[in-house]
């Protein structure tokens, strides 16, 4: 069983993408910082706890140790920190999904670290004007200090923390990510959009397709591909758009019964409308 440690005296931080340079300038005014990424390789800050650069068992030895690398890189990251994790640590990762990290950090971590799953709901692009007031899931799965880590997100960094459990949070993210993502790579795929006669409903669906625009593609496998819940979301989404796509070629009312139920208007009624004297 791991033994809880009572201070935090550092954070060691695995990958260095947008999310991770979005963790680190958050993190860094609260404590030391040692952030490994052979791709992204960060300048080292020597003012005041700052943040530097270490290799693998640098930061696997930090009280803390953040992994926020994609799903399919887990089971490599955490296999070269394993031998070098102290007692005690804690182990977070930052994934888009939880299940399946929850069981790779189980099978692969030594039972003496602590693990907490956790999912910022939040990305570069929404949190471009701070972090306060966002929401983050916490997932405990071994240990304690969960406790502790969700009174540091609340009242220090000003996070809405959301408890959870790995299927739960999967479950809500299939419709909440699996819908977005999937509309907005539709979108994207169907532009050139108007941009001058618009409406607000339109506009904020265009906001919300800039938001995700930018995602690597591994967040997008992720989320629907990683999430087991994800395909029956998807598939109940397409019935229904298959089902309304039926009715208005086939000119016939929706059924009562329908999850699509709304009123057809008849092209005779469109034209009655649209008719100028």
């Amino acid at each position: 069983m791991p033994t809880q440690r009572h201070t935090f005296s550092s954070i060691g931080l695995m990958g260095f993408g947008a999310f991770g340079r979005l963790m680190a300038r958050h993190l860094q005014p609260h404590l030391p910082l040692v952030v490994f990424d052979p791709a992204r390789a960060p300048e080292a800050d020597g003012s005041g706890k700052g943040l530097a650069p270490g290799g693998i068992a640098q930061v696997a030895a930090c009280d803390i140790v953040i992994l926020a690398v994609p799903v399919d890189q887990l089971p490599e990251a955490i296999a070269s920190l394993r031998p070098h994790l102290r007692t005690g640590a804690i182990v977070l990762d930052v994934g888009s999904v939880k299940i399946e990290p929850a069981r790779l950090l189980l099978a692969g971590l030594p039972d003496t670290v602590e693990i907490i799953g956790t999912h910022p709901l939040f990305g570069p692009q929404s949190a471009r004007h701070g972090i306060a007031g966002l929401k983050i899931a916490l997932c405990p799965i071994r240990g304690d200090s969960f406790r502790r880590i969700a009174a540091f997100l609340r009242h220090v960094l000003k996070l809405d923390v959301i408890l959870t459990t790995p299927d739960a949070h999967d479950r809500d993210m299939a419709m909440v990510q699996g819908l977005t993502h999937l509309v907005a790579k539709i979108l994207v795929r169907m532009e050139p959009m108007p941009r001058r006669m618009t409406t607000r409903s339109f506009e904020l669906l265009m906001q919300a397709t800039e938001m995700v625009r930018h995602d690597a593609p591994g967040v997008f496998l992720a989320i629907e591909r990683a999430n087991p819940h994800a395909r029956a979301v998807r598939e109940r989404f397409f019935s229904y758009a298959e089902e309304l796509t039926e009715t208005l070629e086939l000119g016939h009312r929706i059924s009562p019964t329908s999850a699509l139920n709304a009123p057809i208007v008849s092209d005779s009624a469109i034209g009655e409308c649209l008719r100028i004297d």
